[in-house]
């Protein structure tokens, strides 16, 4: 028998460990309350991406791969579910995670359906706009998912297509994955669609807002990451961006995404680095104060926080916290503060 959606599904180390797979704790008691799933096939993704960990030519067995720097080992759907049954006062969400495999298309929906009618979290998906159209989201909202999300990654489209496109002989486009985007704004409506950016592929920090706000007008809500390397990935050796930066940026995506302020009102030196964001001294404060700004963002549980947390998903646990899955305490608000004067 193959090991292989629809009846498999590899689950995210912190998903595993939640659901009593594996046992381990996590840095600082932090929380995962969203079970991250993954689709898996024995070809794999048909993707190539630089920075990925499933790239088609990353070496070794698709099923061995990592997937975000940790493993992702497969497990029975009816043995996920029956578990998260048992862990229904601590489970908050779902994540169903797509490859770029055809048969991708029809076992998402089949396992969208199976969740939906067996457990009562809410369900995401994170799509692959390479293989859908708009039809396949809609499809997806009717059969119970609430709320969809497209990895576009590198923000702008010289970046997107030499990392994921013909740069590495990939198969995705920068003018699909946009269109993708707002296909699912109309099938799942403003605010329920996100899109994943990740910080230091190249960018300035002035053409990630750029991406960010355009996302906003679209109704599109920012998830954001820092890069962190994948051993053997092309990118395998590339540096995570300086502190200095992910910090001014993740403040910028609070503001914009919370309509507190927009790109209008953030000033840029010549290096397109941010230098002001034109809003009262007491009111930008109180948001850094509050640590709620360096965050995880991601999907919500039902009554709005934070459920898609991805602890240590882009730093190891440690002092170099980048998207903090709880909410970061007086110390490392002051630690936050300094970093981000930083500019190199």
């Amino acid at each position: 028998m193959k090991i292989e959606s629809p009846d498999y599904v590899r689950l995210s180390q912190a998903a595993a460990m939640v659901l009593g797979f594996k046992n381990g704790l996590f840095y600082r008691n932090a929380k995962s309350p969203c079970i991250n799933i993954l689709l898996t096939y024995d070809n794999g993704c048909a993707g190539n991406c630089a920075y990925c960990g499933l790239s088609m030519k990353r070496p070794g067995e698709y099923r061995e791969k990592s997937f975000i720097r940790v493993e992702w080992n497969n497990y029975p759907i009816n043995e996920v579910i029956q578990r998260m049954k048992q862990k229904n006062d601590y489970v908050k969400r779902i994540c169903i995670s797509m490859i770029t495999n055809r048969r991708a298309i029809n076992d998402t929906k089949k396992i969208i359906r199976i969740l939906h009618s067996e457990v009562p979290f809410p369900i995401s998906v994170l799509a692959a706009p390479t293989i859908l159209n708009q039809e396949d989201f809609f499809e997806m909202k009717k059969l119970g998912a609430d709320r969809l999300g497209i990895a576009i990654d590198a923000c702008t489209p010289r970046l997107f297509e030499r990392y994921r496109g013909k740069g590495v002989k990939g198969p995705h486009k920068w003018d699909t994955y946009w269109k993708a985007l707002q296909d699912a704004v109309s099938a799942f409506g403003r605010g329920y669609v996100g899109v994943h950016l990740i910080v230091g592929l190249g960018e300035t920090e002035k053409e990630m807002i750029e991406a960010i706000q355009n996302a906003q007008d679209n109704g599109i809500e920012t998830h954001l990451f820092s890069f962190f390397p994948e051993p053997d990935s092309i990118l395998a050796s590339h540096n995570p961006p300086n502190i200095g930066t992910y910090r001014r940026v993740q403040l910028a995506r609070y503001l914009i995404n919370k309509n507190i302020l927009t790109i209008n009102e953030i000033e840029f030196d010549g290096k397109g680095r941010i230098i002001k964001f034109k809003i009262p001294d007491s009111k930008l404060e109180e948001h850094i104060n509050s640590g709620k700004p360096f965050m995880t963002s991601g999907c919500p549980d039902a009554d709005g926080e934070v459920a898609c947390n991805r602890p240590y998903s882009d730093s190891l646990p440690g002092d170099d916290i980048r998207n903090f899955p709880f909410l970061p305490d007086q110390n490392d608000v002051a630690k936050i503060r300094n970093e981000l004067k930083i500019y190199v």
